[in-house]
């Protein structure tokens, strides 16, 4: 289960490998988009670690949502809007939930979906974000029917994220800055879907 203190936990480590890994998603970005991801979602994070502290005694919907708050305010380019928004309705999900077990996950991660395709007009298979976390979204139910644990069903999706990551080189993008680029945008990961799957594996290794 994921109480408000494993939550905390789990943004922190975010917080961090986000910021570890922001010249590489900088360095993806650059290849197909506006060359800002890594630093928009670092400084968004950032803002998110500083504010864990007051969110410490809240119910997991409601940090959920203070993050989706937070990122929409800190994090320029599009990945705001769009992290914001999956955030955002994540934590509208779970409202009231004080340990968030398996069913609760993905609820909130099929709400998070929802609202980045309403908020982008974006489908799975169009190289952004979404094709590491549909994926995982597929995976993390049937392996919760299937009767696995949190943890388990959470490796699956994160499996299930890697490889649609890895799918995205062979997308030709459709949405965004990297749909200027037409074909040139094969060959290349989507640094979305690539900062998208460092959340769940980050997700992952704190269970």
């Amino acid at each position: 289960m994921i109480d408000s203190k494993k939550m905390c936990e789990i943004l922190e480590a975010i917080a961090d490998k986000i910021q570890e890994q922001k010249d590489f998603l900088t360095e993806l970005d650059n290849e197909i988009g506006d060359g800002d991801h890594g630093i928009n979602m670092a400084r968004g994070f950032a803002a998110v670690k500083e504010k864990l502290p007051d969110m410490a005694d809240r119910e997991v919907g409601s940090m959920l949502k203070e993050v989706g708050m937070t990122l929409v305010s800190t994090v320029g380019g599009a990945s705001g809007p769009l992290y914001g928004t999956a955030f955002m309705k994540a934590g509208m999900a779970c409202k009231g939930v004080a340990e968030m077990g398996g069913e609760d996950l993905l609820k909130a991660l099929s709400a998070a979906i929802a609202g980045v395709k309403q908020r982008g007009k974006s489908e799975e298979g169009e190289k952004t974000m979404l094709d590491a976390l549909c994926p995982a979204e597929r995976a993390l139910s049937d392996a919760l029917e299937e009767g696995a644990t949190l943890k388990e069903a959470l490796g699956k999706a994160v499996e299930a994220a890697e490889a649609g990551l890895a799918h995205t080189k062979d997308i030709i993008a459709t949405k965004g800055r990297a749909s200027y680029l037409g074909e040139r945008s094969l060959g290349h990961q989507d640094p979305g879907a690539t900062s998208s799957l460092l959340m769940l594996q980050v997700m992952e290794a704190a269970l």
